[in-house]
């Protein structure tokens, strides 16, 4: 059992902790949340000892033993499954002890410690751990040199899970893994035979994986039970009976004082007055709960371009001449919300990166709108900032025409506000670099938005206020990323990069969770609906009719778009000058639009009347 008991603790003068107390049960699955700056890293020191308390305790068994993921493992020569079977000091230092034991007696304990910690089937769950990490039996055997420091600190978690303490504590784990990484590690975590305390602005994580919220907010510690989505809501009830109290003492208080006010000074009313007085010295003062800080994001609206913006025509790209992913035949419209889903190596980036234009096809044609402009987002360009530069002066390099108050209105409307704004990027917390790389990928008002892994070190409010910002955007959004929180609240369609190819994923996300977690989904047919039962076909559920009726409604978005556009071609088309010759170019180019638009129009009509058709069956 855990027990901290009163602790308060101070950083530079401020307090971080403040009377602070909270217990957890041996076995407990807890997510630790708060908002950024509250002290959830400190309060993680202080368990393990890293720092010293200003008051109160933190209780644990005498020979508890502590892990955590401190940094990522040295690029040493040292293998990755060695290195993992390395973290459980205790086997290891058996190991090499029964190699040099001389004494019958030591060498008889040493076997039987070996076998109370199933010492002999070590290298089995190391290697397992490392593989639900994204590692196959090759890499498991190369040097850690091999790998860069993403890598590295997932062989660092493979090695605290491996070593399995009985109190593990890790802060944001998932910030270094893909969406198949998080979600083994969601499963791992819910079974895992200890007590768990999880730093996680991941939704699911702290859907799946925990039974209990520890909130950390104005110095206190606050245990709820259930997980995140409980927590959120007995909250908002909590507040809101919270600020229902206050406004009632608020009335009573002005009734009171105004009873006071009137009748202190009259003899006969007197005696009545100084009783309310005390009544209102009695009354402990109820404060309505503050209203956490509005985060949020402002992304610029591109104008509207001929459908499709970028098509692919049997395109193979890779690397060297040697091709990665072949024959992709696709398209991307202006209104489509696409999520890339795939294991690690399949091609996910080298597919972002054909899109952007930062790789040519090796064969094939990929046509881009000739006014495109693409946005492009990913973690090594959070680490690339100019860490000595100020958001400002990013911005400034940028927009050089642009006067002050525009560029930090700019700033403002992705939460880098006035204190931000010039304090060198070095100083800046993951989440507000995050937010200013955002806000550089989206300066020129893309017409496509590529996000890989937007999500890292942003808190549970600023991933809200993505989602917000992306649902509202009008351009189309391609995005990689592990929070399926994000993904399911976004993307509209997914498609899977699997065996050199990119198809559409014919189930939900639901269905890809339930492959990944069932052990081996490279051996399933995902691009093909599931087979149909002999039987009747089960009525379909009221999440699949609802997605159905968006579908539909997409589509009757779709061709009311393409409706406006063709009308206005048919405007500009209807003007009798430009059939004059010395316009004979601009009319082409007109006719060739409406041409386009045309052809899009019976494409979306179709796709129209297919999502009502299925709404139709699902419906009865």
């Amino acid at each position: 059992m855990l027990k901290i008991s009163d602790i308060s603790y101070s950083v530079e003068g401020r307090p971080l902790l403040e009377g602070a107390s909270a217990t957890i049960p041996d076995g407990h699955k807890v997510g630790l949340v708060g908002p950024n700056g509250a002290g959830k890293t400190t309060l993680f020191r202080l368990i393990r000892g890293e720092l010293t308390l200003e008051g109160g305790t933190i209780e644990l068994p005498s020979r508890a033993r502590v892990g955590g993921v401190a940094q990522e493992v040295p690029a040493s020569d040292v293998s990755l499954i060695d290195t993992v079977l390395a973290a459980d000091t205790e086997r290891t230092a058996l190991m090499a002890e029964a190699e040099t034991a001389t004494d019958p007696h030591r060498i008889a304990e040493v076997h039987a410690r070996l076998a109370d910690i199933d010492a002999w089937s070590a290298e089995g769950r190391a290697s397992a751990i490392l593989k639900g990490l994204g590692f196959d039996a090759e890499a498991q055997r190369r040097p850690c040199a091999d790998f860069s420091g993403g890598w590295r600190m997932r062989v660092a978690l493979a090695g605290v899970l491996f070593s399995a303490p009985d109190l593990l504590l890790l802060d944001e784990p998932t910030n270094y893994l893909d969406l198949e990484g998080a979600l083994w590690l969601e499963n791992y975590l819910a079974k895992y035979p200890h007590t768990v305390i999880v730093i996680s602005h991941d939704r699911e994580l702290l859907n799946h994986a925990v039974g209990a919220i520890l909130h950390l907010e104005n110095r206190r510690l606050t245990l709820w039970t259930g997980n995140y989505d409980t927590f959120a809501r007995n909250r908002a009830a909590a507040r809101a009976v919270q600020a229902a109290e206050a406004k009632k003492q608020e009335t009573r208080r002005a009734h009171l004082q105004s009873f006071v006010d009137r009748f202190r000074a009259k003899a006969t009313k007197a005696a009545q007055a100084q009783a309310r007085i005390k009544m209102l010295e009695k009354m402990e003062p109820i404060s309505a709960p503050e209203e956490a800080a509005k985060q949020a994001f402002s992304f610029p609206s591109p104008e509207q371009l001929s459908p499709p913006i970028v098509s692919l025509d049997a395109v193979s790209v890779g690397y060297g001449g040697t091709p990665v992913l072949r024959r992709l035949t696709l398209r991307i419209d202006q209104d489509d919300r696409i999520a890339l889903l795939g294991r690690n190596g399949e091609g996910k980036s080298t597919f972002s990166k054909l899109l952007d234009g930062k790789l040519e096809p090796i064969e094939g044609k990929i046509s881009r709108s000739s006014k495109l402009r693409i946005g492009y987002f990913a973690q090594h360009q959070v680490e690339e900032l100019d860490l000595n530069a100020s958001p400002l002066l990013h911005l400034q390099r940028l927009r050089p025409e642009e006067s002050q108050t525009k560029l930090r209105a700019r700033l403002a409307g992705f939460g880098l506000h006035a204190d931000q704004a010039e304090t060198e990027v070095r100083k800046l917390s993951g989440g507000q670099k995050a937010r200013l790389s955002l806000l550089l990928a989206t300066l020129d008002a893309p017409h496509l938005l590529i996000l890989d892994e937007p999500t890292n070190h942003l808190d549970i409010e600023s991933r809200e206020a993505l989602v917000d910002a992306l649902n509202d955007y009008t351009g189309a959004v391609v995005l990689v990323s592990h929070d399926m929180h994000l993904l399911s609240m976004v993307a509209d369609r997914l498609w899977l990069v699997k065996g050199g190819k990119v198809a559409p994923y014919e189930g939900d996300l639901e269905r890809y969770r339930a492959e990944l977690l069932a052990g081996d989904p490279a051996d399933k047919s995902a691009s093909k609906p599931a087979p149909k039962p002999a039987e009747k076909p089960a009525r379909p559920s009221r999440d699949q009719v609802s997605t159905l009726r968006a579908e539909a409604r997409k589509c009757e978005d779709r061709v009311n778009k393409l409706a406006e556009m063709l009308a206005k071609l048919d405007e500009i088309l209807a003007d009798p000058g430009l059939y004059d010759a010395p316009r004979a170019a601009e009319r082409d180019k007109w006719l060739l639009k409406h041409a386009e638009a045309r052809t899009a129009m019976a494409r979306a009509e179709e796709m129209w009347m297919a999502a009502l058709e299925a709404l139709e069956t699902a419906e009865g």
